[in-house]
């Protein structure tokens, strides 16, 4: 069965929507392993807009299952990460302007900066994750630049405005999935993903890990995070 982790990002964006101290993310990956996630994802942007470097080293303290760090490949990020010393870092493009991630790792054009970041984190000791499109070509590049785990965009195929373009982008995710897996790469897969799209991936048994983060604090408003943790655990279970 494929594992859950679980981006409390959200937390620390409506934290950071009056600039006082809560909700804390770090109570709130607390309570996401209680009701049973198998990892904490946080993204520490550039900007800080939502977590802040003290949230990522009390949560290095903190979380008793796996902490994954996303962060674009800066300098910056990488001092971070070999100091802090995440379970794995998913390095991830970003744009200031961008409300969220919005695309995959382009590892043609940033095949450099991107191999260098992946070598110096894996010399620190820290697994490598690259967040991507559903791409054979960038899935090849992954694998050649030696990343332990891809991450496949999903966000095509959830915000699909028709049936017939959310099954073409499903089958490029289905295709990708399998490629990564012929390659011996670990497979993650997230953004996008909530209670209904996740139903989709039924039989992909290939993925190791969903990334979870906006949908499961959107439902934990109605029903609480530990309930609304638990009923993504459950659907997994089904796939």
């Amino acid at each position: 069965m494929p594992g859950l982790a679980v981006n409390v990002d959200h937390v620390a964006t409506l934290r950071e929507a009056r600039k006082i101290n809560i909700p804390d993310p770090v109570a709130a990956a607390a309570m996401v392993e209680l009701a049973g996630a198998d990892g904490v994802v946080v993204h520490l942007r550039e900007d800080r807009r939502h977590i802040q470097d003290r949230d990522v080293r009390i949560l290095r303290e903190t979380v008793k299952t796996k902490l994954v760090l996303e962060m674009g490949a800066t300098s910056e990020m990488l001092a971070i990460a070999l100091e802090i010393k995440p379970d794995m870092v998913t390095l991830v493009p970003e744009k200031r302007e961008e409300l969220t991630t919005e695309g995959g790792l382009d590892l043609h054009f940033h095949g450099d900066v991107i191999a260098d970041a992946v070598k110096t984190l894996q010399q620190g000791g820290i697994p490598v994750s690259l967040f991507i499109d559903p791409d054979l070509d960038q899935i090849k590049l992954a694998h050649k630049m030696d990343a332990d785990c891809v991450e496949i965009h999903t966000g095509s195929f959830c915000d699909a405005p028709s049936a017939k373009k959310r099954a073409k982008a499903f089958d490029a995710v289905v295709k990708s999935v399998r490629f990564a897996n012929k390659l011996k790469l670990g497979i993650n897969a997230g953004h996008g993903l909530g209670y209904q799209t996740i139903k989709a991936f039924k039989g992909l048994s290939e993925i190791d890990e969903f990334s979870i983060g906006h949908s499961i604090i959107a439902r934990a408003v109605f029903v609480g995070l530990e309930r609304a943790v638990k009923e993504m655990i459950a659907l997994i279970k089904e796939l």
